[in-house]
C-alpha cells in the first residue's frame, strides 16, 4: 500500500488551480467532434499535476484525460485525473468546473481531491474516514425518490445515443421531482454528497469523470453503480448511477434496465 498525505495532494491540486485562467487566455480545440473541446489549460494542469505527484510519489501511476496518458500496467497505485472536469463550461467561464484527482488502489479508490476553485469548494474524502467539503463533514440527503432531484445528461460525445436517454430521463422525471444539469459530473457528484441532489444517471462516463467523486459520494453515505449493478470500473468508460440510498440507486437502475437489454457501447 503507497502511504500517501491527503494535505500533500490538497496542497498540489490547490497550486495547479492556479493555472485555470479566467480571463480567457487560453487556446481552445476540439478532440474529434465539436462537443469534445480540449483547452491550453486543461494541458497544463495535467502537466503540473503529473510532475508534481510524480516527485512525491514516483511509484504511483497515470491515468489522465488528456493526450491519451494511460501508465497504468505494473503498478499498484495510479492516479485517476481530470485535470479541468466541465471543460465546455470553464472555456465559457462557468464557474461550475474543476480539478479531480482519485488515487486508485487494487482497482478501488481510496483517496480522493475535488477541487472547485470558481465555487470554493475544496471535496475530500479517504476511504472509511468520510468525506468533507472545506473540512466539514458531508452527509447525503434522506430524501425518498419522489422528492428527489436528479442530475443527468444526454450523450453529449455519443447523440446516437441520446434517444435512449431521452427515454430513461422521460420515465424517471416522471416519478422524481426535478431535474438539473450542470455540465461537470463531479461537481455533481459531490454536490449529490452535500445533500443538494438525490438521484443520478448518465450513459457513460470516463473513470476520470467519477472515479475521485464517487469515493467522495460513497463516504457521505451514497450509493454508486454500473448497468450490471457492480462498482463502476475506475480504468474504463461506465455507465453511471448514484443515488442518496441503496434503494434509490437501485430504482434508477431498474428504470434504466426497462429500456436498454445492454449498453450500446
Amino acid at each position: 500500500m503507497v502511504q500517501v498525505s491527503l494535505k500533500q495532494v490538497i496542497d498540489v491540486v490547490r497550486a495547479a488551480s492556479t493555472l485555470m485562467d479566467r480571463t480567457g487566455g487560453f487556446e481552445v480545440h476540439d478532440k474529434g467532434v465539436r462537443e469534445n473541446i480540449v483547452t491550453s489549460s486543461d494541458l497544463a494542469v495535467q502537466h503540473f499535476l503529473i510532475k508534481q505527484l510524480s516527485l512525491r510519489y514516483p511509484e504511483v501511476g497515470f491515468l489522465c484525460e488528456e493526450e491519451d496518458l494511460n501508465d497504468v500496467s505494473g503498478h499498484e497505485a495510479v492516479w485517476v485525473i481530470d485535470p479541468i472536469d466541465g471543460t465546455a463550461n470553464y472555456a465559457r467561464g462557468n464557474e461550475n468546473c474543476c480539478i479531480s484527482v482519485a488515487l486508485v488502489e487494487k482497482g478501488e479508490p481510496v483517496l480522493a481531491v475535488v477541487f472547485s476553485p470558481w465555487r470554493g469548494e475544496l471535496y475530500t474524502a479517504e476511504k472509511g474516514k468520510g468525506a468533507f467539503c472545506n473540512e466539514k463533514p458531508l452527509h447525503v440527503s434522506n430524501r425518498p425518490f419522489e422528492q428527489g432531484l436528479l442530475f443527468t445528461a444526454m450523450s453529449t460525445y455519443h447523440k446516437e445515443w441520446s434517444r435512449y436517454c431521452s427515454d430513461i430521463i422521460y420515465e424517471l422525471y416522471q416519478e422524481c421531482n426535478d431535474v438539473r444539469r450542470t455540465g461537470s459530473a463531479a461537481v455533481e457528484l459531490c454536490l449529490m454528497a452535500a445533500g443538494y441532489a438525490d438521484l443520478y444517471f448518465e450513459i457513460r462516463l470516463m473513470p476520470w469523470d467519477y472515479a475521485a467523486a464517487s469515493l467522495i459520494l460513497t463516504e457521505a453515505g451514497g450509493a454508486v453503480c454500473d448497468f450490471e449493478g457492480k462498482a463502476p470500473s475506475p480504468f474504463k468508460p461506465s455507465m453511471f448511477v448514484a443515488a442518496n440510498t441503496r434503494d434509490n440507486c437501485q430504482r434508477v437502475l431498474g428504470t434504466i434496465r426497462k429500456h436498454l437489454d445492454e449498453l450500446p457501447y
